[in-house]
């Protein structure tokens, strides 16, 4: 992965949009269910970083790893 777009806000929130669109979660269950802002996309897309745990909340609802958010690894399964 190019180290240039790892921790890029604006990558991460596209890759969580993008997964969550392929599991058929709307960003709109996703914010529900993790308590987080309706803005936190737009935020994202346009340079901020979210919390630690926000991104963490997201991971455990989308079922993936956050480095697979981070786009640390191609592959989103958790390692338990």
């Amino acid at each position: 992965m190019d180290a240039e777009i790892l921790y890029n806000s604006p990558y991460v929130a596209k890759r969580i949009k993008t997964y969550a669109k392929g599991k058929n979660i709307s960003l709109k269950d996703l914010l529900i269910a993790c308590n987080l802002g309706s803005n936190t996309f737009s935020h994202m897309l346009h340079g901020r970083s979210m919390a630690f745990d926000s991104l963490a909340r997201i991971a455990d609802y989308l079922d993936c790893s956050v480095d697979y958010l981070l786009g640390r690894t191609d592959n989103p399964e958790v390692n338990k």
